[in-house]
């Protein structure tokens, strides 16, 4: 897929807000300071199109952005940071899960993990969560270029088999590198495979 054009949308404090139109929606999520921004930055090919801070769990609201004016790229704030207050926490978990359960509009759900640490319970949980709710989700493996190629690979297929222990099907996942564009075109081309079957099923 060739990413033509970029924008922002609308940033939304709930499902409510968001955009009335029917494109398909890809969101983006992980725990904070996993290189959400700067993953959807390397994907669009725009570097300040996601804000990226030097202080995590810094979105708060529902992002939205229009991809070749055809789908939205959905920026999704980050779960479990240590540093908000449990009011402000409870806040952003009630809007995502009303989002990832109730938005008729998203289409797949893209979790976020650093590839550099073994597997966290906030991120087995949130994946069991997924499952158990039927929500079609991929994985993605972040920060590749913080580890060998085989490290990196190494460390892929342990956290894919501690999923075996309990997943008959694993999600599928994708391994990327915003510092070196890895994992790109796969996952674009993953978007763009989504959408053509969303075509054909509508004819």
């Amino acid at each position: 897929m060739n990413i033509k054009s970029a924008e922002f949308t609308i940033s939304s404090p709930n499902i409510e807000r968001c955009p009335t139109d029917n494109r398909p929606e890809y969101a983006f999520i992980g725990r904070s300071n996993v290189g959400k921004s700067s993953l959807i930055n390397m994907l669009c090919n725009h570097k300040g199109l996601a804000k990226t801070s030097s202080t995590p769990g810094k979105t708060l609201l529902i992002n939205h952005f229009l991809i070749n004016r055809e789908w939205y790229l959905v920026d999704l704030p980050g779960y479990g940071f240590a540093k908000r207050s449990k009011t402000t926490q409870q806040k952003i978990d009630n809007m995502i899960s009303s989002y990832i359960l109730m938005r008729e509009q998203l289409v797949n759900l893209f979790l976020l993990i650093d590839i550099r640490h073994s597997p966290q319970k906030i991120d087995r949980d949130f994946i069991d969560w997924l499952g158990e709710n039927g929500v079609p989700f991929s994985i993605v493996f972040t920060k590749a270029d913080k580890l060998s190629t085989s490290k990196a690979h190494d460390s892929v297929r342990k956290y894919m088999d501690t999923l075996k222990e309990e997943w008959e099907e694993l999600p599928p996942y994708f391994i990327t590198s915003s510092e070196k564009k890895t994992g790109r075109e796969e996952l674009l081309d993953y978007i763009e495979k989504i959408n053509k079957s969303l075509t054909s099923n509508e004819e």
